[in-house]
């Protein structure tokens, strides 16, 4: 049986630069289908495409409105190929109507100098010793489509709504059930935070969340070497203001390696 992700990013050719989908109950969010798996079937229709070339390095995507249960399509442009970038403009349609709009950027990626500058914090325990988020209560669906293993002083509430001083998170994170991490996968890893502000206030609340950047700094091979083990997730907000909050995140592969690292805009209403 094909994984719940592949499932939910399975797309089919439907003439000239289009593929047909449609969302996935796995996946289900509060409104909606998560925008993690919106993310990675967008993407997953740019690697689809006959003329990609190369691995994907970026990806954004800007929610338009919310997705409602049902079929879509994306189209998937090639708008510029040049000798090392191929630039992709995506849109996703239901209805007839725009939903989503996106942009990738694929690259032949070249064996240069290379040389890391963030860090892992030193005192990260190993996912095997820390115990899985609960998939009870009031949590949406897509949440029990991941394994959750939360590090001490960082798990999310409790939501009694006294406000704590920072929005920071940090777990371990990988698909329930295990599967291979791919660049789809990872896309959707990279949406896989709780809203800051519900961290940050410890309460619930209407939010939405507007655009989506992730940085791809694996190559198929790290991802490859990574398989289906836990990766961490470390994500914190820089500012709370007028209607709008940021996120800004890392996903780093269990061998302290950055796998991504990704930023959002999100509106609230208070």
């Amino acid at each position: 049986m094909p994984h719940d992700l592949d499932q939910a990013i399975l797309l089919a050719p439907a003439g000239g630069h289009r593929f047909a989908g449609a969302t996935s109950p796995a996946y289900a969010n509060m409104v909606g289908p998560f925008g993690g798996t919106t993310s990675a079937a967008m993407l997953n229709a740019a690697l689809l495409h006959p003329e990609r070339l190369g691995e994907p390095i970026a990806l954004t995507v800007n929610f338009c409105s919310p997705l409602v249960d049902g079929n879509f399509e994306i189209d998937a442009l090639p708008a510029r190929t040049n000798r090392s970038t191929q630039h992709w403009v995506l849109e996703l349609l239901q209805g007839g109507e725009v939903a989503a709009t996106g942009t990738a950027v694929f690259a032949q990626r070249r064996d240069t100098w290379s040389a890391p500058e963030a860090t892992l914090p030193a005192d990260v325990p190993p996912a095997a010793g820390l115990p899985s988020l609960p998939k009870v209560g009031f949590l949406p669906a897509w949440v029990s489509r991941y394994d959750m293993r939360f590090l001490p002083g960082f798990a999310p509430g409790p939501f009694d709504g006294q406000e704590q001083s920072h929005s920071v998170s940090r777990y371990w994170v990988r698909d329930e059930p295990a599967r291979p991490m791919d660049f789809p996968s990872l896309a959707a890893i990279c949406d896989s935070f709780f809203p800051r502000i519900f961290v940050r206030r410890r309460k619930p609340g209407a939010i939405g969340t507007v655009s989506l950047t992730t940085y791809f700094h694996a190559d198929a091979a790290l991802l490859a070497e990574q398989g289906d083990r836990h990766v961490l997730a470390m994500a914190r907000a820089l500012n709370f203001r007028n209607g709008y909050f940021d996120q800004t995140a890392e996903v780093w592969s269990d061998h302290g390696q950055l796998l991504a690292s990704t930023h959002q805009m999100v509106y609230f209403k208070e």
